[in-house]
């Protein structure tokens, strides 16, 4: 989709705000939860669309490497993810923790980079319980 195709359509309008509100990284399926209360004609693969072209147009991040489900981040700031190799919690890593990762995109050969993405894997303090 061309930028001067977009459109923010109700639908896309209301999916892009419950994710923006939403601190779990959800997925389509419970973003569609979300946002059938509101739109109740809505249907899923309307919200899987919409949530594909929200990620095109840079408006939301589509987490691939979170697990065998995508999930997405109304987040778009530059930040990290640890996933609970348990429950599949996803949660930002907060702001101060540092992974001393850096590179110069302009000097790694034969790519042009575009960003990168870094999901730390462990157990939450709710899975450590049991």
């Amino acid at each position: 989709m061309e930028p001067s195709d977009f459109r923010m359509t109700r639908q896309r309008g209301l999916i892009l705000q419950e994710l923006r509100k939403s601190k779990s990284h959800p997925t389509a399926d419970e973003i569609y939860m979300m946002v059938r209360d509101q739109l109740p004609n809505i249907s899923l693969g309307t919200v899987y669309r919409n949530l594909e072209i929200l990620s095109e147009m840079g408006y939301i991040l589509k987490l691939e490497d979170c697990g065998s489900q995508r999930r997405y981040d109304g987040d778009t700031g530059n930040h990290y993810h640890i996933r609970c190799l348990r429950c599949g919690r996803v949660d930002d890593l907060p702001g101060n923790l540092v992974l001393g990762l850096s590179y110069d995109p302009q000097k790694i050969p034969g790519y042009t980079v575009y960003g990168h993405s870094v999901v730390l894997n462990g157990i939450c303090t709710a899975c450590n319980k049991v």
